[in-house]
């Protein structure tokens, strides 16, 4: 069962206020599973994995199906990389941060970018 939702509000280079309802994997099994075999993601929806501290980070797309941008932000929230990831995609190199991140959090594909966010932006992220 999902996770309750929780807001992620990004403060965007662009000045908008970007806000989503992410659902949070802050445990092994959560982390693993991910967005594995859903067929849809809501427009203004995403997960936001938390890790224990910052580390390098890295995520591949075995068995899911939709297509996803991930933000690897740092301890304060800030983003320190964005990328696009390829459904069914599990053959390495898999997807890793640029720098250490403590979150990762997924959307589909082209959200990022139509809103305007980019790396350097924060985010305000529940804990």
């Amino acid at each position: 069962a999902a996770s309750e939702l929780r807001t992620v509000t990004i403060h965007a280079s662009s000045g908008e206020e970007v806000r989503l309802r992410a659902e949070i994997a802050d445990n092994a099994f959560e982390i693993a599973r991910g967005l594995m075999y859903r067929t849809a993601l809501a427009e203004d929806r995403g997960m936001l994995f938390i890790f224990e501290g910052e580390q390098t980070l890295s995520f591949w797309m075995k068995n899911t199906l939709i297509p996803l941008s991930i933000a690897f932000m740092d301890s304060e929230g800030r983003i320190v990389d964005i990328q696009d990831m390829k459904p069914l995609d599990d053959d390495p190199p898999s997807y890793v941060s640029a720098k250490p991140a403590r979150y990762a959090l997924e959307v589909n594909q082209g959200f990022f970018e139509e809103r305007g966010v980019e790396v350097g932006d924060r985010a305000e992220l529940p804990e």
